[in-house]
């Protein structure tokens, strides 16, 4: 439906045969709800190449427009704005080519493209996901869905942090304190009880400090000398020389870990087509090290550290290589991406789903591998985001503090039971059914309030307040659907033959709202913003409810005008539906 296309490239034309004047661009808008009109062309832009009064300038070139496309019936001008009105035949014929279209909005992927790889969550396997990660989840898995609903090939990956000092920490207290504690015996998740051990050596670390402090030593002194982390620094050691015993262990803990987390993602709807782990990729990128010095890309000081220069590009001198030969983060990721590469060779970009604390190191990251010559590094974006904070402040993981992300999606759950009961709809519902519902209005409404904010602005969670069942919410859309759904199943005659009838007002804007869907999409890719999708939902949902509040559906007398409705409302869903699934939400048949 490009009749805005149309419209620009007559508008120029026009421009021309009036004023001899070649114009580079128009703008269009979508017409104020107080005006006749659908189009807007805003004239004062133009004045730049055509002094003049703007009325009189609107007023010919909307005579030439008009004259010059089929499908504008009629304009006004008001102020410097040329509205355009557009003939009903033109809506009802566009609707009539969607209504069928399974898959309206979405582009079948592009042989020759390149894909894009995808990652998000990387967990650290020292505890369990967190607020944070369903942040980072949540827009990294609908932002790979966005992508690829814009035509593109998407591979979703994570890289899972299971080496450090920080796994080491987790291994050294359970060894210590767990007596023989695990998953089948406790009967807690995996991720939880490694978690628990990562809590408990900082409670005992913290003691060993004071009791060195209390013996004399300064606290920076007690911190590097207290006794167990001088044997979770020996078991690093170990683990990297190959000790059986110790890679043992740190297998055994780290599958519980993943079991733990394979639970939490299918809980939260996620998944990826592969993995990286950081056991296997902490040593790559050394080798392209050698190359760098090389190709003079990176330059090695006195004491042999291996440094690139990045002061002609406004940042600073970074490190990839210390003076003892190790790498540092940023050579493990210059080797990871290389690597990825290597693995799909169809990949022609990368998109970083990680928290706004680490904007500079993809900055240099990105950069260095531009200096070093890969094409593909012209394609690479962080998707960077936000903190979500919660009313009761900041988290902390190794203090305990952190709201997790099981116990989140089970409060979610729990708040939708708490308000569907109170509004007493679920009549006729099995238990089963109910708890499908619940747990499907919780998630909802959890994904839609973290989705619809820019991911890069900081949000302040609200539980509450995220599962109301009006305004700007996932329960609001999803009661919507579920309101059509209704109307469908009451609608006991066939619906399905194309018609064309004179449009009522509250249809056309319903029309022209659905008509935007597969620009949100290509929109939403562009930006990798899923907030676009979903404000987009929340506003083709007002405009259905405005529509369902003005005409009647099942009620009116005009067969033709009843067919229409009822399948412009069964659009309206359908739509609802795509967008949803885009961000992971499911919507209810019933509400």
């Amino acid at each position: 439906m490009n009749i805005q296309h149309k419209i620009e490239v007559t508008a120029k034309e026009g421009f021309q045969s009036l004023y001899k004047v070649e114009i580079p661009s128009v703008e269009l808008q979508a017409t104020r709800k107080e005006f006749e009109g659908d189009i807007t062309l805003v004239i004062f832009p133009l004045l730049r190449y055509k002094k003049g009064n703007p009325v009189a300038i609107g007023e010919e070139l909307g005579q030439y427009i008009t004259e010059n496309v089929p499908e504008i019936t009629s304009f006004n001008v008001v102020k410097g704005f040329l509205n355009l009105v557009v003939e009903d035949k033109f809506y009802t014929e566009f609707f009539n080519s969607i209504y069928a279209d399974t898959n309206f909005g979405i582009s079948s992927s592009k042989e020759n493209e390149k894909a894009i790889m995808v990652e998000y969550s990387s967990p650290n396997t020292n505890k369990p996901l967190h607020l944070g990660h369903v942040r980072n989840n949540l827009l990294g898995y609908s932002v790979a869905e966005i992508i690829k609903a814009a035509g593109k090939k998407v591979y979703k990956t994570q890289i899972i942090n299971d080496r450090g000092i920080h796994i080491c920490k987790s291994m050294l207290a359970w060894q210590k304190f767990g007596n023989g504690e695990t998953p089948a015996n406790t009967g807690l998740k995996g991720d939880k009880l490694v978690g628990n051990y990562y809590v408990k050596f900082d409670q005992e670390y913290k003691k060993e400090i004071s009791n060195l402090v209390a013996n004399g030593l300064s606290e920076e002194d007690a911190k590097k000398q207290a006794p167990l982390l001088l044997e979770a620094q020996e078991m690093l050691l170990k683990w990297e020389a190959g000790d059986e015993e110790i890679v043992q262990l740190w297998k055994t803990m780290n599958s519980w870990v993943y079991a733990g987390f394979e639970d939490t993602y299918k809980n939260m709807g996620v998944n990826f087509d592969t993995l990286y782990y950081e056991s296997n990729t902490y040593l790559l990128g050394k080798d392209v090290v050698a190359q760098g010095l090389e190709k003079g890309v990176f330059y090695k000081k006195e004491d042999g550290s291996v440094w690139c220069d990045l002061t002609d590009e406004g940042l600073d001198e970074k490190i990839v290589l210390r003076a003892d030969g190790t790498a540092v983060y940023m050579t493990q990721d210059i080797g990871t991406a290389i690597q990825r590469v290597k693995d799909f060779t169809d990949v022609g970009g990368m998109v970083y789903t990680v928290g706004n604390e680490q904007d500079y190191h993809f900055q240099v990251l990105f950069l260095i591998l531009k200096k070093l010559g890969f094409d593909w590094a012209n394609q690479l974006h962080h998707l960077s985001y936000g903190m979500v904070d919660l009313p009761s402040g900041k988290m902390k993981s190794r203090e305990g503090t952190v709201v997790d992300a099981d116990e989140l999606m089970e409060e979610m759950t729990e708040t939708a039971k708490e308000i569907s009961e109170e509004l007493g709809k679920l009549e006729g519902y099995s238990e089963a059914e109910k708890n499908n519902l619940y747990k499907t209005i919780g998630l909802g409404a959890l994904k839609y309030f973290i989705l619809k904010v820019d991911p890069k602005k900081r949000i302040l969670f609200d539980p509450k307040s995220s599962v109301d069942f009006q305004g700007n919410t996932g329960p609001f859309i999803q009661y919507t659907y579920a309101r059509i759904q209704s109307i469908l199943r009451k609608a006991h005659f066939d619906y399905s033959k194309k018609v064309s009838i004179s449009l009522h007002e509250k249809e056309k804007e319903l029309l022209k709202q659905l008509a935007l869907f597969p620009e949100t999409i290509e929109q939403a890719a562009a930006n990798y913003s899923p907030a676009i999708v979903a404000n987009y939902t929340y506003d083709l949902v007002k405009e259905f409810n405005s529509f369902y509040q003005n005409v009647s559906i099942l009620g009116e007398e005009d067969n033709d005008k009843k067919i229409f409705r009822v399948q412009l409302a069964k659009k309206v869903a359908d739509t609802i539906k795509a967008a949803f699934s885009l961000l992971g939400i499911l919507v209810p048949e019933r509400m």
